[in-house]
């Protein structure tokens, strides 16, 4: 039976990974995936040797917290790659983990497919050339980062980026603010305080103290907050249960959530593009740890972290970081845009222009035509997948 492995840290990579299985297994029932992730990967029906919703962290003092854990996994993950001698890996973005799981499968033998590319136009050009060495693909799904893996002639397979195909809502907008009890004749305010842990210990308490500055400033408006499968009810209700404002909850329907908004505080990552491709005025907030944020400051060459910003090559969104991320700047934003009609059509234009760039999808089935390919079993779909 072929037998692929999937190491998936996070969980955007929790659901890459299981998209890809779900396109896979539409044409080769036989295919057999196990690996690293959580749910969502579970679900689609890959083995889970190791559930990675605890080590889902980003920043260097976040990381070292998890030092012993991460490690652990890292170990756990190469044996069972001695002992299942997969016919390929697949490793979803988790760069650092993956990059050290990529080497140790190369140095075995083992073929290698690293999918979403590291962000190695922000930071430090030069690992192409390392990663180069211990992969046999890479599949960005940003148009721009095939120019940096081609330079290095490493193989790079631009496959799209896969929030086109899922940002989906479930129903109309009508049929939402209905179902969400909503007023659409007043603001509605979304929040989108993270996936991970430690955004939302970070940045939910600065959201919603931002939250009642607007509702200071006008008692119609309504909050919403779609609440991530990675964050538990215990968590966000330590916070929520401390604030006068109300906000209303939603499980397992983001993107319905997102499309009712009037205007989005969100942090950075896959979120942004999500409410981009929704065309939804957004602000962006962020803090990290001092040394981390230190850190990033020296390593990272780009202007921007937004990905909205990042693919126009300019502002086109409010970007508030580490001492910026005040309530009070997040609640004059939110309020701008709530207010100031014009700012938020230009807003909601440019972000048009940034869902253009990003193509008409097909991620996961480019993926699936990728992997095939990889295992020497061309398919009757790859025609296709362009």
């Amino acid at each position: 039976m072929t037998t692929i492995l999937f190491s998936a840290g996070e969980s955007s990579g929790d659901q890459h990974a299981a998209n890809v299985f779900l396109e896979l297994k539409k044409h080769r029932p036989d295919l057999r995936g196990i690996g690293m992730g959580g749910s969502k990967m579970r679900s689609a029906g890959i083995e889970i040797c190791y559930d990675s919703s605890h080590i889902g962290v980003i920043g260097v003092v976040e990381v070292l917290k998890h030092y012993g854990e991460i490690r652990r996994a890292l170990k756990l993950m190469q044996q069972v790659l001695l002992d299942e001698r997969p016919d390929l890996l697949i490793c979803v973005d988790y760069k650092e983990f993956n990059f050290k799981l990529s080497t140790f499968a190369k140095q075995h033998g083992i073929k290698v497919l690293f999918y979403v590319s590291p962000q190695v136009w922000a930071w430090r050009p030069g690992r192409v050339v390392k990663y180069g060495k211990v992969i046999d693909m890479m599949a960005v799904i940003f148009p721009f980062e095939t120019q940096y893996y081609e330079a290095e002639n490493t193989p790079v397979r631009y496959v799209g980026h896969p929030s086109v195909d899922k940002v989906h809502p479930l129903r109309c907008k009508a049929e939402d603010l209905q179902l969400f009890g909503l007023n659409p004749q007043q603001p509605i305010v979304g929040l989108l305080p993270g996936s991970r842990i430690n955004e939302i210990k970070r940045m939910l308490p600065v959201m919603l103290e931002a939250a009642e500055k607007i509702f200071d400033a006008n008692t119609d408006t309504q909050f919403i907050l779609p609440q991530a499968d990675s964050i538990s009810d215990e968590l966000l209700s330590n916070y929520l249960n401390s604030t006068f404002v109300t906000v209303q909850v939603i499980k397992n329907q983001p993107y319905d959530v997102m499309q009712c908004c009037d205007a989005i505080m969100t942090t950075s990552g896959t979120a942004t593009l999500e409410i981009a491709l929704l065309n939804i005025p957004m602000v962006i907030a962020y803090k990290l740890s001092p040394l981390t944020y230190l850190l990033g400051k020296l390593l990272v060459n780009i202007a921007f972290i937004g990905l909205p910003n990042i693919i126009a090559g300019k502002k086109i969104v409010t970007e508030l970081i580490q001492n910026e991320a005040t309530p009070k700047k997040l609640a004059a934003e939110i309020n701008r845009l709530l207010n100031d009609k014009n700012a938020a059509q230009t807003q909601c234009k440019e972000l048009s222009l940034v869902k253009e760039q990003l193509g008409h999808g097909g991620g996961s089935k480019n993926m699936a035509v990728l992997v095939l390919e990889m295992l020497g079993a061309k398919s009757a779909f790859n025609n296709q997948a362009e």
